[in-house]
C-alpha cells in the first residue's frame, strides 16, 4: 500500500559545520573589536622635557615643560610641569659681582633635577633668555654684561641637562613669543580661530603684540613679524618699549620730579605719610634716566608721599610723547600702532599689580576702576602697612604708582578707551601654564609648532571603534545568511512512498 503525505519541514537544528561557522564568526567579532579598542587605547605615556630660564630685570624664573615623547613634532601638547623663582634680584644686578649670577641659579637647577626623570637628563634642552634688564646693562656696560653671561653659562654647563646657551632676547622676540604662548595655550593657532593679543609688563620694558586686519607690515616693517603655524599665516604687529617697565618708569617719574636738584619731592604717586630718604646716585643709575641727572644735585633727597591719583596721572603722562607721529596713527613716542583688534591677555606685572589692587575685573566700568584706585592712593601709609603686614615696604609703597601707570599706559598709551577696556583680561596662567614668552621661545627653538597643519585621523577614536563594530556585525550577519542558505535545508514539500 502506498500513501502520499505532504510534509513541510521546519529548519533543523544546526549541523556541526554550521555551529563551527557561528563560533568562528563570534570569535572574529570579539577579536576585531578587541584589537580596535586596544590598538587605539592610550598606552602608558612617556614624556620629553624642556627647561627655560627667564632672566628678567627684577628676578629670574625657571620653567619646566613636558610633552608626549611619541608626538613631539605633531599633535602633542606642551604643558608646564614645574616652575621655580630664583631668590634674589635679576642677573643684571650682579654686574659688579658676576659670579653671584651663576650661584643664584643653583637652588632652582636642583629643583629641575628633581622634577625631570634622570633617564631624560641628557636629552632635555636647557635655555636661558635674558630680557630688558640685560639689554640695559649691555647698553651701559657691555663688558660687565659679557662677564655675567660667562658666569651664568659656566654654572649651567655643569648641570646634567643639554645646555643650549644663554642670550639676550630682542624686545620684538619677547613680544612675539609672548603672543605665541598665549595663543598656543588657548589652542587658537591649530584651530585657526580669532587670536588673542598679548600685553606683557616687566620691570624694565613692556610689550604689545596683536593681529590687526589693517596691518600688513608695509607702513612700519620694524614692527612686523610673520609666522606660519599649523598651516595658518599670521602677520603680527609687535613693539617693545624699553624703559617703560614698571621699575624703570618709576625711575623716570622720580627723575622728572627731581630735575631741579631738589632736596624734597612731594610725590602724588605715594601714600600720605610715606617718607624715605633716597640717594640721587641710586635713582640715576640706569641708562633710562642717567642723562637727566641734574648738575650739582645733592647726594640725597626726601621722598614724601601725598597720595593723589589725578596728580599722579599728570606726572605719568609727562613721560609719554603723544604729539610726534609720522605714521597714520601712533601709540606714543612716535611709534606706529594699528587699530586694536580682538581680546587681549595682560600678564606678568599687569596681573600681579592689578590682582593686589583687586582690580582684575575689567567688566567694571573704567571710571569705577579709577575711583577705586584714587581711594587706594589716598589711603595713609600707616593704615596701609597695618592692613598688609606681610608685604615688604618697598613693594607696598609702589602699588599706587604701578596701578596708575598701568591704567595710563593701557587707556592713553595703547588707546584702550572706556569702550575697549573690557577687551583686556588680566591673566596669570592659561590651563595651568604661566603666560609669558618662555613657552613660545622653547616651542620655536625645538620646532614644536609645524608650519603646516599636522595630519589627523579622519574619524575620532570613538567614531572609529563604532564604525568598525557596526561593519563587522554587518559582514558576519551577511556571511551567516549565505552560510545558512547553503547548509540548512529549505522549506519544501516532499512525497514519501510507504
Amino acid at each position: 500500500m502506498s500513501a502520499q503525505r505532504e510534509m513541510k519541514e521546519k529548519n533543523p537544528w544546526p549541523t556541526p559545520v554550521t555551529v563551527i561557522i557561528i563560533v568562528i564568526g563570534v570569535i572574529a567579532i570579539v577579536a576585531l573589536v578587541t584589537v580596535a579598542v586596544f590598538q587605539n587605547k592610550p598606552v602608558h605615556q612617556k614624556y620629553k622635557y624642556g627647561i627655560v630660564l627667564d632672566a628678567g630685570s627684577s628676578h629670574t624664573a625657571l620653567y619646566i615643560y613636558e610633552w608626549p615623547a611619541e608626538k613631539d613634532n605633531n599633535t602633542g601638547r606642551v604643558e608646564q610641569k614645574h616652575s621655580c623663582k630664583v631668590k634674589g634680584k635679576g642677573i643684571s644686578s650682579y654686574a659688579s659681582e658676576p659670579w653671584k649670577a651663576g650661584e643664584s641659579l643653583k637652588a632652582c637647577m636642583s629643583e629641575a633635577e628633581t622634577n625631570v626623570p634622570k633617564e631624560r637628563y641628557r636629552e632635555t634642552p636647557l635655555y636661558l633668555g635674558a630680557t630688558a634688564g640685560m639689554r640695559l646693562l649691555n647698553i651701559e656696560n657691555s663688558s660687565a654684561s659679557d662677564k655675567v653671561f660667562d658666569a651664568v653659562e659656566r654654572a649651567l654647563e655643569k648641570s646634567p641637562f643639554s645646555f643650549q646657551g644663554a642670550r639676550i632676547l630682542s624686545g620684538q622676540e619677547e613680544g612675539a613669543f609672548g603672543w605665541v604662548t598665549v595663543n598656543y595655550l588657548d589652542n587658537r593657532l591649530k584651530q585657526g580661530l580669532l587670536t588673542t593679543g598679548a600685553l606683557d609688563l616687566g620691570g624694565a620694558s613692556t610689550q604689545i603684540s596683536f593681529i590687526s586686519d589693517n596691518f600688513d607690515g608695509s607702513e612700519s616693517p620694524i614692527n612686523s613679524v610673520n609666522f606660519r603655524l599649523y598651516g595658518n599665516d599670521y602677520n603680527l604687529y609687535t613693539h617693545s618699549f624699553l624703559c617703560y617697565g614698571k621699575d624703570q618708569v618709576l625711575k623716570m617719574a622720580l627723575a622728572h620730579q627731581t630735575q631741579s636738584g631738589t632736596t624734597t619731592v612731594l610725590d602724588p604717586c605715594f601714600h600720605p605719610g610715606y617718607n624715605e630718604t633716597k640717594d640721587y646716585s641710586a635713582l640715576y643709575d640706569s641708562p633710562c634716566v642717567s642723562a637727566r641727572k641734574p648738575q650739582g644735585a645733592p647726594s640725597k633727597f626726601e621722598h614724601t608721599g601725598r597720595g593723589n591719583f589725578q596728580e599722579c596721572q599728570k606726572v605719568i603722562r609727562s613721560l609719554f610723547n603723544f604729539t610726534s607721529c609720522k605714521y597714520s596713527r601712533c601709540s606714543f613716542n612716535g611709534v606706529f600702532q594699528p587699530d586694536l583688534q580682538g581680546p587681549f591677555g595682560a600678564f606678568s606685572a599687569y596681573f600681579f599689580v592689578m590682582n593686589f589692587l583687586n582690580l582684575t575685573d575689567t567688566s567694571i566700568p573704567l571710571e569705577a576702576v579709577k575711583a577705586k584706585l584714587s581711594q587706594y592712593c589716598a589711603t595713609s601709609w600707616d593704615e596701609l602697612k597695618k592692613k598688609h603686614p606681610d608685604v615688604s615696604d618697598k613693594y607696598l609703597a609702589e602699588y599706587c604708582f604701578s596701578g596708575t601707570y598701568i591704567l595710563t599706559l593701557l587707556t592713553e598709551g595703547y588707546n584702550f578707551t572706556a569702550g575697549r577696556y573690557s577687551d583686556v583680561k588680566f591673566i596669570k596662567k592659561i590651563k595651568g601654564s604661566d603666560a609669558g614668552w618662555t613657552l613660545g621661545y622653547m616651542l620655536n627653538l625645538t620646532n614644536m609648532i609645524p608650519a603646516e597643519a599636522p595630519d589627523s585621523p579622519p574619524l575620532p577614536y570613538a567614531g572609529y571603534v563604532s564604525l568598525v563594530t557596526v561593519m563587522t556585525l554587518l559582514i558576519v550577519f551577511l556571511f551567516l545568511l549565505v552560510s545558512l542558505g547553503a547548509l540548512w535545508p529549505r522549506c519544501s514539500k516532499q512525497t514519501q512512498i510507504v
